[in-house]
């Protein structure tokens, strides 16, 4: 991972827990090699990244690391100096707070900008909330759609659900979802409510945690079921 003098370095796309579990339980060596080597970080957290970071090389010097932050407040046209480094021959690691970089993750902005600039970009193995939920969901695995959350409004949402099944019906394409984690009750009651009882929604929430739970009903047993998913990170499938 050290480059010869005059040669660029590389972006590395660094994937976290999906939760407060020991980094090495669900993420391979290769991750904490990359951590132990990479000083120059873009990360949407400080505190976090540096949680993270320790966590994996305890003996790492914090001070020595060079954190810039990717957020909402992030200005678009400043991400390609966070570029800079590498041609300066170091290495840059982009950390997600939680999962994979790049998925349903401002670190996709990164990495467009390190193509169009000839940045070598090497991903990392580990968790993505996303692909696990549908891994474990016995849905569509061949053609599926991320869709991210749904819209706030209750009309607005209900017409989205409706059009998701649909899609889903049509294209027997299984359709993914998110929500903020404390609404996700009310949205599992909206889908329950809304969808016809014979799609199959997948609920998939505390993934790779002690509490996980993954489950796959009709929408007729899922109104007979009571679960609690306040505050859990969950995705959601629809399968028509």
């Amino acid at each position: 991972m050290t480059q010869n003098r005059g040669e660029n370095g590389k972006l590395y796309l660094i994937p976290t827990t999906l939760g407060d579990n020991a980094p090495l339980e669900v993420l391979p060596i290769s991750v904490k090699q990359a951590i132990e080597n990479i000083d120059h970080y873009i990360v949407e957290n400080e505190k976090s990244a540096r949680r993270f970071i320790k966590k994996l090389s305890p003996r790492k010097s914090q001070p020595s690391l060079h954190l810039a932050l990717l957020n909402k407040y992030t200005e678009p046209e400043s991400i390609p100096t966070f570029l800079e480094p590498c041609f300066q021959g170091h290495s840059i690691g982009i950390l997600s707070e939680a999962g994979a970089p790049g998925i349903a993750d401002p670190g996709a902005a990164v990495v467009k900008v390190a193509h169009e600039k000839g940045i070598q970009v090497i991903p990392l193995v580990g968790p993505s909330s996303i692909l696990l939920a549908l891994m474990a969901s016995g849905m569509n695995g061949q053609n599926f759609a991320f869709n991210g959350y749904l819209p706030i409004d209750s009309g607005e949402r209900k017409s989205a659900i409706k059009q998701l099944e649909k899609r889903s019906r049509e294209l027997q394409q299984s359709q993914l979802f998110i929500e903020t984690p404390y609404r996700n009750d009310k949205l599992l009651a909206e889908l329950t409510k809304t969808l016809s009882i014979h799609t199959r929604l997948c609920v998939a929430c505390d993934i790779t945690l002690s509490t996980e739970f993954i489950a796959t009903k009709t929408v007729e047993q899922w109104r007979k079921t009571s679960i609690d998913l306040h505050k859990r990170p969950a995705i959601f499938i629809v399968q028509g």
